[in-house]
């Protein structure tokens, strides 16, 4: 089925085909869209098989839906954007998995009557908290061996990184910047090269180790503004 798309849905695609400078994808569920040669990647495209080929999954926006065709991006997504796609994407393919173990031949039957209705992944999010629905698509029995492996897995963590620049002409710069990776709590500090740094945030979703990381962001700033130093990040 179609699901109802709307401007700046991110979804995933499959590459169908490359006409001239026009790329046709299968969007899952949502039937094909259509991304131009500038939404393809910023800057000048020397070679457009460099970002698209295809078969190849790749996550893309909606910018527009005009009289039942879908205008896409891939330029505008973000990292973090793709990560979650991907990441349900995975997820996806694990309640697959699960449905097939459990029900073996009925498995595509019942996926079936799920993806009619919403997507899998919302299906297998909602059943955590109402596993009376998924009783009434296969019984109460096989329902509670389903939910008994979903719950019995542990939820991997989200993880988010950026690169940073923070230096100095200070004699007591590396003091003071080891004074300042030493207040960060929960956070994974990695040197790069003379005054390159990574730091990665880890939580339960995307958003919370965004959140996580500009505030250790904004914290570092804070602290390197009141050292006069020099601070930035890609």
């Amino acid at each position: 089925m179609a699901y109802d798309l709307e401007e700046g849905d991110v979804v995933l695609c499959t590459v169908d085909r490359i006409v001239g400078t026009i790329v046709f994808v299968n969007i899952e569920g949502d039937g094909e869209g259509s991304i131009i040669l500038s939404e393809i990647a910023p800057g000048r495209i020397r070679n457009l098989r460099d970002y698209v080929v295809p078969k190849k999954k790749i996550v893309c926006k909606v910018l527009r839906i005009q009289n039942g065709k879908i205008n896409l991006s891939l330029r505008r997504v973000t990292q973090k954007e793709k990560a979650e796609v991907l990441e349900r994407h995975k997820q996806e393919k694990s309640y697959v998995s699960i449905l097939k173990t459990i029900l073996k031949d009925k498995s595509e039957e019942i996926i079936k009557k799920i993806t009619e209705k919403e997507r899998l992944f919302d299906f297998f999010e909602e059943i955590r908290d109402n596993p009376k629905k998924l009783e009434s698509l296969v019984g109460k029995k096989d329902a509670q061996k389903i939910l008994d492996i979903i719950l019995s897995q542990k939820p991997k963590k989200a993880t988010t990184k950026k690169e940073i620049s923070l230096n100095t002409t200070d004699s007591e710069g590396i003091n003071k910047i080891k004074k300042i990776f030493a207040d960060i709590k929960d956070a994974e500090v990695r040197y790069i090269s003379a005054g390159r740094y990574s730091i990665k945030t880890e939580a339960e979703n995307i958003k919370q180790a965004d959140n996580k990381l500009k505030e250790i962001l904004l914290k570092i700033e804070n602290q390197a503004k009141k050292e006069n130093m020099n601070f930035s990040f890609k």
